[in-house]
C-alpha cells in the first residue's frame, strides 16, 4: 500500500464529528496558516490497539497543543459509535467520520479487507504543516503496530 508522500500537497477533507450541538464538519485546510495537524488514521473503535492509541494520545495531548498542533483522528466508523467511544474511553481528541472511505483512500491507508469485516483504514500517522504539505508519512506494517509517536513529535518541534 503506497501511503501520501512526504511533499506532497495533503487533500482538503470536510469529515464529520459529532459535538454536543449535532453533526458538524471539520475540514483539513481550516488550520491551513494557523497550526500543524497530526491525522491519526486508525482501523475501528473500541478495539483493543486503537483504544490503546487514542487513550495514550489524549494523555498526551498537551503535548501536541504546545507543539502547535491540532490532532484528529480518523476511522470509518459514524460518528455517533466514535461518540460512545470517546465518552467510553475518555478520549479527549477530534474524531473525525470517513464513513464513505474516501479519505482513507486519498491518503493510501484503505485497507480492502479486515479480518473479513470489510474495507477500513490501516493504521497510519500524518503530519501536515500550515501550507498543507505532508511532512510526515508512517502507515504501520500491520494494525496491531503504532505509529512512532516521537517521531510525529520530533517533526513537529522542527515546525514550530
Amino acid at each position: 500500500m503506497a501511503s501520501l508522500a512526504v511533499g506532497s500537497k495533503a487533500p482538503d477533507f470536510a469529515l464529520k464529528t459529532k459535538t454536543a450541538s449535532g453533526v458538524a464538519d471539520v475540514k483539513l485546510s481550516d488550520n491551513f496558516g494557523k497550526r500543524n495537524t497530526v491525522l491519526l488514521f486508525y482501523p475501528l473503535a473500541f478495539t483493543g490497539v486503537c483504544t490503546q492509541e487514542m487513550c495514550d494520545v489524549t494523555q498526551n495531548l498537551n503535548a501536541y497543543k504546545n507543539l502547535g498542533a491540532e490532532v484528529y483522528g480518523i476511522s470509518v466508523d459514524s460518528p455517533f459509535t466514535q461518540e460512545a467511544w470517546a465518552q467510553k474511553e475518555k478520549i479527549g481528541i477530534t474524531l473525525l467520520s470517513d464513513l464513505n472511505k474516501k479519505t482513507a483512500q486519498e491518503y493510501g491507508t484503505l485497507l480492502p479487507d479486515l479480518m473479513g469485516l470489510g474495507s477500513v483504514s490501516a493504521r497510519a500517522a500524518f503530519v501536515v504543516d500550515k501550507k498543507g504539505v505532508v511532512q510526515y508519512a508512517e502507515v504501520t506494517p500491520t494494525p496491531k503496530d503504532l505509529p512512532n509517536f516521537n517521531a510525529v513529535k520530533s517533526m513537529l518541534e522542527k515546525l514550530k
